[in-house]
């Protein structure tokens, strides 16, 4: 590959590697750990994500547990949970921490389904302006007369290729996080 394509190319995969993040904090119907992802514990002063903290597993379908490595930190990682956006209350009995998911209605679905997609757009959005970029310096290398106007085509053409490949990657991503959330 190229090396002034190169540089585009690895712009979008962080736009491509930015969207997979956003959707693993999206909840669908089960319970998946990376929700808590986002969600930092004060440990001894040091905001820590909760999985450095302690022990997570899903023992149910709808259920994550967590299992501080130090009991002291039951109530911190409460506190977290409850401070954050994930919309579930947590439920401490002394030694662990149970999250509950409960059951999406069919309206919170397709809300989760608009928002993926919005999501989905916005990063094609990102990699078409990685592009337009790339060819916006395509065109000031033909101005400085180092370069054919044939090479500057054959960059542009290979710029779409895989704007084209990475936009199909979105499109993926969307759909199967959609069947995932639509999934009862």
């Amino acid at each position: 590959m190229n090396e002034r394509i190169k540089e585009y190319n690895d712009k979008m995969q962080k736009t491509l590697d930015h969207l997979e993040s956003e959707f693993a904090s999206v909840r669908a119907g089960r319970a998946n750990p990376h929700v808590l992802d986002k969600v930092k514990v004060d440990y001894y002063g040091t905001p820590t994500p909760i999985q450095q903290v302690g022990n997570l597993s899903v023992p149910e379908p709808r259920i994550i547990v967590i299992q501080p490595w130090e009991k002291s930190l039951l109530k911190e990682i409460e506190k977290a949970i409850q401070m954050s956006d994930i919309g579930i209350n947590p439920t401490n009995d002394g030694s662990v921490i149970r999250l509950v998911f409960p059951e999406l209605t069919e309206e919170r679905r397709k809300e989760l389904v608009k928002d993926v997609k919005k999501k989905g757009e916005n990063d094609k959005v990102a990699i078409r302006n990685i592009r337009r970029d790339g060819n916006d310096a395509f065109k000031k290398l033909a101005k400085s007369d180092d370069i054919s106007e044939d090479e500057i085509k054959q960059l542009e053409d290979e710029l779409q290729k895989i704007t084209d490949q990475f936009v199909k990657k979105i499109d993926e991503l969307v759909d199967s996080k959609s069947k995932e959330i639509l999934t009862v």
